[in-house]
């Protein structure tokens, strides 16, 4: 089994990520879109440091974002700057196929994963950055709870102009005043 469940929601999983899957991984951050929307355009990524990152990386606090349904790989998420001492860490996400996004995968993956993070983790504060053009994101970090604490000013310089780097976070008291999420 290539996959396997660590943490469950009711249409995807969260598995520890596959050093198998570094092609596809390769294909998602060399993809335009994608990597215009995590700030790595100015980047090629290869396979070799791709396999280097995942060999790092995959016994910290990254998962690969599968589907229940055909164990299907849609996406990555984690933690990195995890600070157990002072319980704060940020989050990172990629929905890598276009025809996959807008679909609530994203949504779910960020719930199975704050939830790991304050109720496992112990942490108490997980921030984000997002560039302002990516309004969509915005938004479903939002409805998640997450609020702005900074802007970083015209730091993002793409397709000829400049955007906001916005930071956003949620506490672990704000988390668990939301709707508890339901695992099916």
């Amino acid at each position: 089994m290539k996959y396997f469940p660590k943490l469950i929601g009711s249409r995807i999983y969260l598995s520890p990520m596959c050093i198998d899957d570094a092609p596809i991984y390769v294909k998602w951050l060399n993809n335009k879109l994608v990597s215009e929307n995590v700030g790595l355009d100015g980047k090629t990524i290869t396979l070799e440091s791709e396999v280097k990152w995942i060999r790092k990386n995959q016994n910290k606090y990254y998962f690969a974002i599968v589907l229940k349904e055909n164990n299907e790989l849609v996406g990555n998420i984690g933690f990195n700057n995890v600070d157990l001492i002072h319980r704060s860490a940020a989050l990172n996400i990629i929905i890598g196929e276009e025809e996959k996004r807008g679909q609530g995968y994203g949504k779910e993956a960020i719930k199975l994963l704050l939830e790991y993070g304050f109720n496992n983790l112990n942490l108490n504060n997980v921030m984000l950055k997002v560039y302002s053009f990516n309004r969509g994101a915005i938004k479903m970090y939002e409805s998640l709870g997450f609020k702005k604490f900074g802007t970083r000013h015209n730091s993002y310089y793409f397709k000829g102009k400049f955007y906001d780097e916005i930071q956003m976070e949620i506490l672990k008291e704000e988390y668990t005043e939301l709707e508890p999420f339901i695992y099916i």
